[in-house]
């Protein structure tokens, strides 16, 4: 039997001095990844459902604080005139909410 660097599997149980273990598929790796992957996946839900509460309380008009890393918080922008870029022609701008974030002290102060 091959090894993965093409040595006999004989070969290389000699020059290690022990016993290499059987050639494992894919069908036997999937179930250790997905093991893996169960963290992962954990996270990622956990990082929606947080994404989620965030832009609903933003939404309400709430402000959001993370301490120590900072504040989201719904800004006002006004309507402005601004031009057609190809055009060059004169052109209105609506105004509306956008959201904004506010850096914490702690966040600053681990960039600094």
């Amino acid at each position: 039997m091959q090894g993965v660097l093409g040595e006999d599997t004989r070969a290389v149980e000699r020059r290690l001095g022990r016993r290499v273990g059987a050639p494992v598929d894919l069908e036997g790796v999937g179930p250790r990844l997905l093991q893996g992957n169960q963290l992962l996946l954990a996270a990622g839900r956990a990082l929606d459902a947080t994404v989620g509460a965030i832009k609903t309380s933003l939404r309400q008009g709430d402000i959001v604080t993370l301490v120590g890393f900072g504040s989201f918080y719904v800004g006002k922008r006004s309507p402005r005139a601004g031009r057609n870029p190809r055009t060059g022609d004169a052109i209105r701008i609506k105004g509306g909410k956008v959201p904004k974030f506010r850096a914490g002290k702690a966040l600053k102060d681990a960039l600094n």
